[in-house]
């Protein structure tokens, strides 16, 4: 066998392809392997850490199982302070209710002994911090060219790049997003459909402080979250028609704060745009296979879904997690290197993450029907169903732990020593 150029090439340099990029390079097992990474405009610094830097708009909420799985290459200190929000309670309503209505939904840190429910953090902070720790510096080599063809032999796995260069792998993984080159060119076929919503995104001030809380609204076009920042602003994703979203992007400042707070119940007061403003298609798309000889995939590219619970990027992580557990399981049982691009090997991943994923899309997609809507009688379920999550403490620890990370079936690296019960 003619020795490959690496034994792992991840497509795709975002937080997901440098995350499981990382996590190749810290694991034990798979010391000695050489990684690389094709990304072909990698990210530069973000702004200075003075607290003074514009917050980007693209932030996500991370849950507990990020932390940890950030924390385990060195990438979660790195992050600065001052642009993390931990946020302790969850307040979810449908909108003919008020947040303070019985049967709304309060989801809160301190009734399942946790500190947080999680952060909100942008994206590129935490896409910097995983190129900056030292698994990554140190063992990843960077590629910085696009991916332009990609061909199997019962050997190795040759990429052809956009700069003429053609490198060789044991291993692809491709984590190069929804609309994913690598997987097109694997052969691997999705399933879905568009949202007829659109994802409306800006900042806001609001009269009163978010109280370190995260609140949703479900309206009947798609529903509107509040995510608290930092600074004491808000981060506001809308999911509304695609007419509206782009009617907001447009309309004067006024006009959008005032529609901004109605849509939120004026649950802080008045609101006030204090942010650019953007706007993003949905889709829900899943692969209908993971993996091929010599070939797997992880993150947005094996599946999209819906933003309304903010569970993306953080099922993009666990299948990182999940995936080098699996290789370095293949390896600690005194198998040769060539054993992790093995079908066999690989489809053991496949069959853990797609069932987790599966249940999670599913999940998210039928919340998303049955409460974008305005017919009475889901009006009425809405209701019953909220009342009755809000009463029964299993199911919300049942949700908690989901959102967390903490239920089903968790990798090594991002579990506790004790499991939710």
């Amino acid at each position: 066998m003619k020795r490959p150029d690496f034994h792992i090439v991840v497509i795709g340099g975002g937080m997901v392809g440098a995350c499981v990029a990382a996590l190749s390079a810290a694991n034990p097992q798979l010391t000695g392997l050489r990684i690389a990474m094709l990304e072909a405009q990698p990210p530069t610094m973000p702004p200075p850490q003075d607290g003074n830097a514009e917050i980007d708009l693209r932030v996500s909420a991370f849950s507990r199982a990020a932390e940890r799985i950030l924390g385990s290459v060195g990438a979660w200190p790195l992050l600065p302070a001052q642009h993390i929000c931990a946020y302790d309670d969850m307040v979810v309503w449908d909108a003919p209710r008020q947040p303070d209505d019985p049967g709304v939904i309060r989801f809160s840190a301190g009734a399942v002994g946790e500190p947080n429910l999680g952060h909100i953090i942008e994206n590129r902070r935490v896409q910097w911090a995983l190129y900056e720790c030292a698994p990554f510096r140190e063992q990843v080599t960077l590629l910085r060219a696009e991916l332009t063809g990609l061909e199997f032999d019962n050997e190795r796995a040759v990429l052809s790049l956009g700069d003429g260069r053609r490198i060789s792998a044991m291993l692809v993984i491709g984590s190069d997003g929804a609309a994913s080159r690598s997987r097109a060119l694997a052969g691997i076929e999705t399933r879905g459909r568009e949202y007829d919503q659109q994802a409306f995104v800006t900042h806001v001030r609001t009269e009163r402080a978010h109280g370190y809380t995260a609140w949703q609204r479900f309206l009947p076009e798609g529903p509107i979250a509040f995510l608290p920042l930092a600074d004491g602003r808000s981060s506001i994703v809308w999911t509304t028609r695609p007419e509206q979203a782009r009617e907001l992007v447009g309309c004067p400042v006024e006009e959008v704060s005032r529609q901004i707070g109605a849509a939120i119940g004026h649950v802080l007061g008045d609101v006030e745009l204090a942010g650019p403003r953007g706007v993003f298609p949905l889709r829900l798309q899943h692969a209908r296979e993971y993996c091929r000889e010599r070939f797997v995939l992880v993150g947005d590219a094996a599946h999209a879904m819906h933003p309304l619970a903010g569970q993306g990027v953080n099922l993009g992580f666990m299948d990182c997690a999940a995936l080098v557990q699996i290789l370095a399981d293949a390896l600690s049982r005194g198998a040769r290197a060539e054993a992790i691009a093995e079908l066999r090997v690989l489809r053991r991943y496949e069959r853990w993450r797609k069932s987790e994923n599966t249940l999670a899309l599913g999940l998210i997609d039928t919340l998303n029907r049955v409460f974008s809507n305005s017919h009475p009688l889901l009006s009425t379920a809405r209701r019953a169903g909220l009342a009755a999550v809000e009463h029964s403490g299993l199911t919300k620890r049942f949700f908690m732990g989901r959102a967390l990370g903490m239920r089903g079936e968790i990798p090594r690296i991002a579990s506790r020593s004790a499991g939710w019960s």
